[in-house]
């Protein structure tokens, strides 16, 4: 049953198989006639089922029945018909091949520009997001700065007030200090409390100097802080220019998106409609066949009765050419006899000196001088068999042996002709072979490249392929689809 298939080394009486095929062999299962099609449905892809009896029965629906399968004297007649068509079709096969491949070609390439054009958007987005963002941080640091500032300003000021009313304050104690000390008597204590009023005056002077520095520092941060607070408003000013100019970008992409969505919908249109021409131009084959059909059938009676009448022709030359020799043959005869006459003729001239008629004359006057009729038609039975030792002559020898000599350079010729034009056909087959099996793996490989990458993008991670199975040809081989997506095994579909 279908079970067998998975391990094909349990069954090792049925068949046994080089490591190498192992696996290929491993999808096939030996099965009764009469189990094929109940099995059929529980095939997997690339499994098939046989009989003994040469029954196949395939994953994918084909059944083909022992009785059904050509002869191979068939299958010889038929691939010489098909040399024909092909030979006829071969060019139009390759200028629909080549106006295909150009317009996949074309398609490719549209599709690589709509997909690098969306990957462009998408990326000039995040990079509009991301100015828009750090424009936004940048202007809450001013902000924040400028409110720092602010405030160390503010203090400043009220420390500068608060110098300002001390230092008043201490020139008052000192014009105080001065009065009391006119009015003291004593010199020595006015002195002396002079100095301590001087002392605390100088202690006063050098707090306010060191205040007054203090505050020119904070002055001078306060304006640098003042002068940054102006230089972000200015960047701010330009990062809102830059978010202007990255929206209007933004809207330029997202049109140009939408242009690229709807070429890139066209471009998905186009293989229905290629289909659809493929459909058509199948249709045209097949009636093309069917027309070749009737005119193979039409060209085969007329063959036949150009035969017939070619062998009638033939018969009638034959009998032509038999009434001409026996006509020849006539003729020669008589054309010898008449040289016999003359020969005997001469001969009884010079033997006996007479005429054949005084021959005869002399003869009825004296018979004994004539030989015996035995002795004369023994004589002349001999020189009978001796002439026909020699043949009948064949005065057509020699254009007979000529028009043969033709015909078989002629067929010569066609046979050389035909095996060129074998051989060419041939090699224009495994040409067209060859470049059907490197464009396929080519658009193969884009075609996986770009599945991998749609399949990751749509999955955040992942991974995809596609694998030729079945046969090492190309042009054979089926098709399946690997894919895991994140924390997830790598399965079949």
């Amino acid at each position: 049953g279908a079970g067998a298939l998975v391990e094909p080394r349990r069954h090792p009486a049925h068949v046994a198989v080089p490591p190498e095929l192992a696996r290929r062999i491993g999808q096939i299962g030996l099965v009764a006639r009469a189990d094929g099609p109940r099995l059929q449905p529980e095939l997997k892809p690339g499994q098939r089922l046989v009989s003994a009896d040469g029954d196949l029965w395939r994953w994918d629906g084909l059944c083909a029945r022992a009785e059904d399968a050509p002869s191979a004297a068939a299958l010889r007649l038929q691939q010489k018909n098909r040399l024909a068509d092909l030979a006829r079709d071969l060019e139009e096969t390759v200028a629909r091949a080549a106006q295909a491949a150009e317009t996949h070609e074309s398609l490719a390439r549209r599709l690589a520009a709509l997909t690098d054009a969306d990957a462009r958007a998408r990326q000039a987005r995040r990079d509009a997001d991301r100015l828009v963002a750090e424009a936004n941080r940048a202007r809450s640091r001013g902000e924040a700065d400028r409110s720092i500032a602010e405030g160390r300003r503010d203090a400043a000021r009220l420390a500068m007030t608060r110098h300002e009313e001390e230092t008043t304050a201490a020139q008052a104690a000192l014009a105080e200090a001065d009065a009391t000390l006119a009015a003291l008597p004593d010199l020595a204590l006015a002195r002396t409390a002079l100095e301590d009023v001087r002392s605390v005056v100088e202690a006063a002077r050098a707090t306010m100097l060191a205040r007054r520095s203090a505050h020119d520092g904070l002055r001078r941060e306060g304006e640098t802080r003042a002068r940054r607070a102006r230089d972000i408003d200015t960047e701010i000013a330009g990062w809102r220019t830059r978010l202007t100019t990255a929206a209007q970008r933004s809207a330029e992409l997202a049109d140009r998106k939408a242009a690229a969505e709807a070429e890139r919908d066209d471009a998905l249109a186009a293989p229905a409609l290629l289909a659809d021409r493929r459909h058509e131009l199948l249709r045209a084959i097949a009636e093309a066949e069917a027309r070749k059909t009737r005119a193979t059938d039409a060209l085969s009676g007329a063959e036949t009765g150009l035969r017939a009448l070619q062998s009638a022709e033939r018969d009638a030359e034959r009998a032509g050419s038999e009434v001409r020799e026996t006509r020849a043959r006539a003729e020669t005869r008589a054309e010898a006899a008449r040289d016999a006459v003359a020969l005997a003729d001469d001969r009884i001239r010079e033997a006996q000196d007479t005429t054949p008629a005084g021959l005869l004359d002399r003869l009825a006057a004296d018979p004994a001088t004539m030989p015996p009729a035995e002795v004369v038609e023994a004589q002349v039975a001999a020189l009978r068999r001796q002439r026909e030792a020699l043949g009948a002559v064949n005065l057509r020898a020699e254009e007979d042996a000529r028009e043969v000599q033709d015909e078989h350079d002629r067929l010569i010729r066609e046979k050389t002709d035909l095996d060129d034009a074998i051989r060419a056909l041939r090699t224009g087959i495994a040409s067209l072979n060859r470049e059907g099996r490197e464009r396929l793996l080519t658009a193969f490989e884009q075609v996986n490249e770009n599945f991998r990458l749609l399949f990751t993008h749509l999955f955040g991670g992942g991974e995809a392929r596609l694998v030729l199975i079945e046969s090492d040809d190309p042009l054979e081989a089926g098709l399946e689809i690997m894919c895991q997506p994140p924390g997830k095994k790598l399965s079949t579909l």
